[in-house]
């Protein structure tokens, strides 16, 4: 009877000791501040070679990391930004959604009170298009900017 609940006990125990989640460590050289992005997290990525690579990372080895299937060596990645999908997606729905409405709100005005407020298509279509290109507004990580970028493992 005590067999049993010690059996689970150990079993949790055992379980915790051997799981390891593997992270990309950004580190700057001169000030020696360290950010940590876990595992399977959303990043943007530029290579040296001009390739820009966006979705979720996860760890093949020491020196590779895999975004959507595509293998990017840490030698090779010239900045990475994180990309967290619900900014991504506010940010870029509201945009379209001000651009919207800001484009119709100028053709009721231009129809009905004044045709000068047609004007105000060009600022909405400027909403929309940056709406669509979707702004990350985080920091960006370059080797050149003094930061040096890591695979490690850490304990959950």
């Amino acid at each position: 009877m005590k067999t049993m609940p010690l059996l689970i006990l150990s079993v949790f125990f055992v379980n915790l000791i051997c799981a390891q989640e593997q992270a990309l460590k950004i580190t700057n050289r001169t000030s020696g501040k360290e950010i940590l992005l876990k595992e399977h997290k959303r990043i943007k990525i530029k290579t040296v070679d001009g390739q820009k690579i966006s979705g979720r990372f996860s760890v093949e080895n020491n020196q590779v990391i895999t975004i959507n299937d595509a293998q990017v060596a840490l030698t090779d990645i010239a900045e990475i930004k994180r990309n967290p999908l619900l900014i991504s997606v506010f940010t870029s729905s509201f945009l379209i959604y001000a651009g919207a409405i800001t484009a119709g709100m100028a053709a009721i005005i231009a129809a009905t009170i004044d045709t000068t407020a047609i004007w105000f298509v060009i600022p909405a279509a400027g909403l929309v298009y940056a709406g669509i290109k979707s702004p990350n507004f985080f920091r960006k990580f370059t080797p050149g900017g003094g930061w040096t970028f890591a695979i490690i493992t850490t304990s959950p």
